[in-house]
């Protein structure tokens, strides 16, 4: 479903802001050719950077607990798990020692033209956006442009529920209470959607800050300071920033003609096909556009910090809230638990979080209608893992693909509700 965003304030302006640098001698016409120029160059270091490690994967994969399994007991286990869950298409890919070692696409992208899925094929991220979008909101953070603990509506124009989209939260001033912070770690007490409420109308359930909700009404928010105070539309920030340095090629906040060529449908949990979703506004709670191996290299960039000091990306991995819901979703739900606190299940800025005897793990999942992917890292071990697939049936394989593949026995399965295919009725 494509969600409600903000439409006042600054959406299409493409104007750039000024870096803090020398730069800002150019004239504007001088600055934004040197800055293409640059994000360019950037770009080839970056895919020349990872074309070693696409062009063959390793003959044996490092897991956590220091064994290893070969490229060919991972392609026998994904496929049998596709086959099992009746999965029509997943792409794999694991790091080792902070760098891609394997990277694969499996089963279809078309089941009816019988179109394999390729390493290229490009699929809605689904909330994999939120992660990217955290780490640009994160760059503007250690530029000053943004700080995470000012409330959000000092930033616009004018008062929040003014904005046409905000227009429900009139009268309840904890709206003032909102900052950064609070919405890049789901305590702003928004829901997840507004349209899951009975009225369809925008709420504040609990005092900002106090507790762990998921929100994409909250990312959303966001989205609208951050095209607010660069006057900058978030399709051009994203590229610039992130898709661009980091080689990701075939990504985009929006759909592209070009990405016709080579795109996966996906499926619901009965193998019908949903088609592509050619989202035509940004979004970052989920509308970016991305394929296995651009996403593999956002995240092999977030374990070298590439883009931010070490205190920056540091921060983003710091745990900002304990969570202690039983569940993630229904993200208002009261009932909480103790299960989770062994592993210290918590959320930073734009991640989840918890813990191993193997280090830190930082998590995000994707989930839309007949789209489910997952990442994991962990950063004291070097290990990453993602898996993208264009199906619902996806999320009935992760815990089985982890233990394997990973020797990650440690995930929160059900808190995030991914109930294996084996057992469900």
């Amino acid at each position: 479903m494509t969600p409600v965003r903000a439409q006042n304030g600054t959406h299409g302006s493409d104007k750039q802001i000024q870096p803090p640098s020398i730069l800002k001698a150019m004239k504007p016409s001088a600055l934004k050719a040197a800055t293409l120029a640059l994000a360019a160059l950037l770009a080839i270091a970056a895919i020349t950077a990872f074309a070693a490690a696409e062009s063959s994967n390793a003959a044996r994969v490092k897991r956590l607990d220091g064994s290893t399994i070969s490229s060919e007991e991972i392609d026998a286990t994904v496929t049998r798990l596709m086959r099992a869950a009746k999965i029509p298409g997943a792409g794999i890919a694991i790091l080792n020692d902070k760098r891609i070692v394997y990277l694969r696409a499996y089963g279809v992208r078309d089941k009816e033209k019988d179109l394999p899925l390729t390493r290229d094929s490009v699929m809605t991220a689904a909330s994999l956006t939120k992660a990217a979008f955290a780490y640009l909101v994160m760059q503007l953070v250690e530029e000053g442009v943004l700080s995470l603990d000012k409330p959000v509506y000092q930033y616009l124009p004018q008062p929040l529920p003014e904005y046409s989209d905000y227009k429900d939260l009139a009268g309840d001033d904890r709206c003032k209470k909102i900052t950064a912070r609070m919405l890049l770690a789901h305590t702003s007490g928004f829901p997840n959607w507004r349209w899951a409420n009975e009225d369809k109308k925008l709420n504040i359930n609990f005092e900002p800050g106090s507790r762990f909700a998921y929100s994409g009404e909250g990312i959303q928010l966001l989205q609208l300071v951050v095209e607010t105070v660069t006057n900058r539309s978030l399709t051009g920030l994203m590229r610039e920033r992130i898709f661009l340095p980091f080689g990701m090629a075939r990504t985009s906040m929006i759909w592209e003609p070009r990405f016709e060529s080579d795109f996966a449908n996906a499926y619901d949990g009965q193998d019908r096909s949903l088609g592509p979703q050619r989202r035509k506004h940004p979004d970052a709670a989920g509308s970016m556009q991305t394929t296995l191996g651009d996403y593999s290299r956002f995240l092999q960039a977030v374990m070298h910090g590439d883009g931010l000091r070490k205190e920056t990306r540091d921060l983003i991995l710091a745990p900002q809230i304990q969570i202690l819901s039983r569940h993630e979703f229904p993200s208002l739900l009261n009932e909480t638990t103790d299960e989770n606190r062994s592993i210290r299940l918590s959320y930073g800025l734009g991640w989840g979080l918890y813990w191993t005897p193997y280090g830190e793990a930082f998590f995000k999942e994707g989930h839309d209608d007949g789209l489910r992917h997952y990442a994991v890292c962990l950063d004291k071990a070097g290990i990453g893992f993602l898996i993208m697939t264009n199906s619902e049936n996806g999320e009935g394989i992760y815990k089985e693909l982890l233990e394997t593949l990973l020797k990650n026995t440690y995930t929160p399965i059900e808190w995030e509700r991914f109930t294996p295919y084996d057992a469900k009725n």
